[in-house]
């Protein structure tokens, strides 16, 4: 075990952890997605809150669950894919649900959110996102239970 941050813990193997790979892929893409949609949001609640606040209160919402998901797969361990499954379990509904009713009742929402349209504005990237964050997370768990117990 190194002493440095950033370093595996003891157990040394982190051949399923997301500092390698698509896991450090969905850090990144979470974070970025969580800095958009709060620094959006942050913008459109001081400016035009008035305008449409569904709508920006949605992205707000949408900020925390990419930053919860970010925090969750960054941290790993079992505790951290739990946090990420729900947050991105909570993210995938929000997706689905906003994107129907975005393109249903168009007029409930005024301008758009990160969610509207399935993602539409971010090039469908947040309706793929939870879809590949699950997947992973659910390889990690595989790889856990296959692993062989320590003595």
């Amino acid at each position: 075990m190194a002493d440095r941050l950033g370093a595996p813990a003891a157990g040394g193997d982190d051949a399923g952890s997301t500092s390698r790979g698509p896991g450090r892929v969905l850090v990144a893409l979470y974070g970025v997605f969580a800095l958009a949609a709060g620094a959006r949001a942050a913008v459109q609640l001081a400016t035009q809150f008035d305008e449409a606040p569904v709508a920006y209160l949605l992205s707000a919402f949408s900020a925390v669950v990419y930053l919860v998901a970010t925090v969750g797969l960054a941290r790993g361990g079992r505790s951290g894919r739990r946090t990420a499954v729900v947050a991105c379990g909570v993210e995938l509904v929000g997706v689905l649900v906003v994107g129907t009713l975005s393109l249903v009742d168009p007029a409930a929402f005024p301008d758009a959110t990160v969610w509207s349209g399935f993602g539409q504005g971010y090039g469908f990237i947040p309706l793929a996102l939870p879809v590949l964050g699950l997947l992973w997370l659910r390889h990690l768990g595989e790889l856990e239970r296959d692993r062989p117990a320590s003595p």
